[in-house]
């Protein structure tokens, strides 16, 4: 089993009035995570527009837990809980420097046609590259085997 596992430094641009990060930084890192996901299976955004699909979002939840200052490092982790024909179901989870947790959260993804906008389901071998990041929630909170994207 393998997720994709990456920290990130925080920025003062990514600060709120509050003094904490900011919550559409959490959106900003899922993208990262999906991007490096994609990567990680061999199907890099450039790679599916010219083959004609695009991933796009449906559906994006965040529970915030503790919050995040200038200065700290997040390590996000990303697995799938759910790979369905034309859709995914991508797990996050985001850890200050003590390894604890942040935040969590899940996004519903969906490959469309780009002519269309219509689902495009994966094929077969598409589908095959996704398999290994693919774990229940349980299994992937226990899980050590990590894969750490660059």
């Amino acid at each position: 089993m393998q997720k994709i596992c990456f920290d990130l430094e925080i920025y003062s641009y990514q600060i709120d009035f509050l003094g904490h990060v900011n919550n559409a930084v959490y959106m900003q890192w899922m993208e990262i995570g999906r991007t490096k996901l994609l990567e990680a299976v061999g199907l890099p955004t450039d790679k599916i527009f010219q083959q004609g699909f695009a991933p796009v979002l449906v559906q994006t939840n965040i529970t915030y837990k503790s919050p995040l200052y200038l200065g700290d490092t997040v390590h996000i982790k990303l697995w799938l809980s759910e790979l369905r024909g034309a859709s995914a179901m991508m797990q996050f989870r985001f850890y200050n420097a003590q390894e604890a947790l942040v935040a969590e959260g899940f996004q519903k993804g969906l490959f469309v046609d780009k002519q269309t906008m219509r689902p495009r389901r994966l094929r077969p071998e598409e589908r095959a590259l996704f398999t290994p990041y693919l774990h229940s929630s349980d299994e992937a909170q226990s899980t050590n085997s990590l894969v750490y994207a660059e």
